[in-house]
């Protein structure tokens, strides 16, 4: 089986969907390994790196049309898809309930695919579950990247000339993001404090030195699978009327919540950061799928009011060595449960292929997105 990696093309994208070392476990398994020229150059892996290890340096053109098997991080574009060979099959990010196109073009090339972001959150698809590894490294890189932009240290530090009083953190998500985020600001010596719908999280922000911000839960907060899918109006406003005295207070906010396939709710209010202290940062996760703060820009850094909004979309791929090698791992184990070096299984019953395949030989098959592309087409 012919397993073909090209560059990603997606804006600000520097991961690669295979790491030399990757290449190197799958030709171990039998696989056979293509990749363009140049795929991980980004990621600061070479083409020699990626030969030394087994894998073979094509042109773009073979890498489309001869895969058995296209390793992306990103959804295709319509063009991409076009160039693949009929029947082969597709893994990658895909967020199909929001990519309808994409999906319909995929049925209509007759390609199958398995999307990353839709691998079931169970015991034994831990190692496949790209979602979690790259949101890990994504907290890491808010808290360092909010650090820099603050004109001010995190620690108490003890001088001679005087005490400097320890930063303030606020950290809106106890998801995976937001744990390392917590994590990251108390190595760094702030002081943190977290929000989360979850009553659940309190135990785990409050094992990382975290002070949990506690909402009283009510029924309309449906958490399924580890993830919010669905929270109302009336909480969300009860939710803002209680962080906002901690926000005043904050030199740097960050916000990772998101609900998959909806908007991303609004936490943070143009009046809430009027509030906030002349030089604080905020940096909004949630950017890409409209923001947690009302005044953030998409892949831009703005000022607004004295504060610093920081609307970075990407974040993984500013770390891409470890971001790629981390996905490369994961998208290793979804593969080699899917199939052996000589097919795919195919076992449509069974949980993690169920949970993950989107289009077979042509039909959407994903009940997330059936209706949508129906619309499409319609």
């Amino acid at each position: 089986m012919i397993v073909s990696v090209v560059k990603e093309t997606e804006l600000k994208e520097n991961r690669v969907a295979l790491s030399p070392e990757g290449v190197k476990d799958l030709v171990s398994k039998g696989f056979s390994c293509i990749l363009e020229k140049d795929a991980g150059l980004n990621s600061y892996f070479s083409n020699e790196a990626y030969e030394a290890a087994g894998g073979r340096i094509v042109s773009l053109q073979e890498a489309y049309s001869t895969a058995d098997v296209l390793l992306k991080v990103n959804a295709p574009e319509p063009g991409e898809i076009k160039n693949m060979k009929r029947g082969s099959v597709l893994i990658s990010f895909m967020y199909a309930a929001a990519s309808p196109e994409v999906v319909r073009s995929l049925s209509d090339s007759g390609i199958t695919s398995f999307s990353m972001d839709a691998v079931p959150r169970i015991s034994r698809a831990q190692k496949m579950d790209a979602l979690s590894s790259q949101a890990n490294l994504a907290g890491y890189k808010a808290v360092i990247m909010a650090a820099d932009h603050l004109g001010k240290i995190f620690p108490m530090l003890m001088t001679a000339a005087g005490t400097i009083k320890p930063s303030r953190v606020v950290i809106m998500g106890a998801g995976v993001a937001g744990l390392q985020a917590i994590a990251t600001a108390k190595r760094l010596g702030a002081i943190v404090e977290v929000s989360d719908i979850r009553p659940e999280s309190k135990e785990q922000v409050e094992s990382l030195g975290g002070k949990f911000i506690e909402v009283k839960s009510d029924d309309s907060v449906k958490v399924e699978g580890g993830y919010v899918k669905g929270v109302s109006a009336e909480f969300l406003q009860m939710q803002q009327e209680l962080i906002s005295k901690h926000i005043a207070l904050a030199d740097i906010v960050i916000t990772t919540a998101l609900i998959p396939g909806k908007k991303a709710p609004v936490l943070v209010t143009e009046d809430m950061v009027k509030s906030m202290k002349l030089g604080s940062v905020i940096l909004d996760m949630a950017v890409k799928q409209g923001g947690n703060c009302t005044l953030s820009e998409l892949n831009k850094t703005v000022v607004k009011h004295g504060v610093t909004i920081i609307g970075e979309s990407n974040l993984p791929s500013m770390l891409p060595l470890n971001a790629s090698e981390l996905y490369s791992k994961n998208i290793i184990a979804l593969l080699t449960h899917l199939a052996d070096k000589d097919k795919f299984f195919y076992d449509r019953e069974e949980d993690v292929t169920k949970g993950c395949l989107i289009t077979f030989n042509g039909e959407v098959v994903h009940p997330s997105v059936v209706g949508q592309v129906s619309a499409v087409i319609s």
